[in-house]
């Protein structure tokens, strides 16, 4: 199965309500990612044209990418988590046997998921200090803070991810990068 035919047909590996949610806000990601690619390079093209042809940038575009970058990014994080997709530094973790991998596995989802709650705290406090300040974007006229309402929303589902992903390793047999992506490495080596 091809990495694009299991994120079409991804089904969480969370039992029940936890399970539904999870698929849902999977589909929910997989929309947000890809509309924000899409609008990214149509609104890039459209002022490249714009700019070549009509002599005149659109105003707002850079502002508009700077939104989608920021939705991309943080709607990304809570996307990767969820499939296994972050980088990992594993030559120790690669080194233990299957109990010791679990073991660290499971330090490291709840310490990481720690830290996106963390992080989840204080980019609310960011944003507060940004809606105190009443700044607004030049051209488009929207209030600074509501661009970054993504970000706590990515640090809290990427938290609740990595907090699943370590109940997931406490309650099953295998070694579990995220709830539905079991440890282990494919033969992917192809010859040039």
């Amino acid at each position: 199965m091809t990495d694009e035919e299991s994120e079409k047909s991804y089904h969480s590996g969370l039992p029940g309500v936890l399970g539904v949610i999870d698929t849902a806000i999977s589909k929910i990601e997989s929309v947000i990612l890809a509309l924000g690619v899409l609008l990214m390079a149509l609104n890039t093209v459209t002022n490249v044209i714009a700019r070549f042809v009509f002599g005149n940038s659109i105003m707002f575009s850079g502002e508009l990418n700077r939104i989608l970058i920021i939705m991309i990014t943080f709607a990304g994080i809570g996307y990767a988590a969820r499939h296994g997709r972050h980088i990992r530094m594993s030559a120790i973790y690669d080194a233990l046997p299957v109990g010791g991998r679990k073991a660290l596995m499971i330090c490291i989802s709840l310490i990481t998921s720690l830290v996106m709650f963390f992080l989840f705290y204080y980019s609310i406090v960011y944003i507060l200090d940004l809606y105190s300040k009443g700044r607004v974007l030049p051209s488009l006229s929207l209030p600074v803070w509501i661009i970054y309402l993504w970000v706590p929303m990515g640090f809290f589902i990427t938290g609740i991810q990595y907090l699943l992903t370590a109940i997931k390793n406490l309650t099953s047999r295998d070694v579990y990068l995220s709830t539905g992506v079991v440890d282990g490495y494919k033969d992917t080596e192809t010859e040039v």
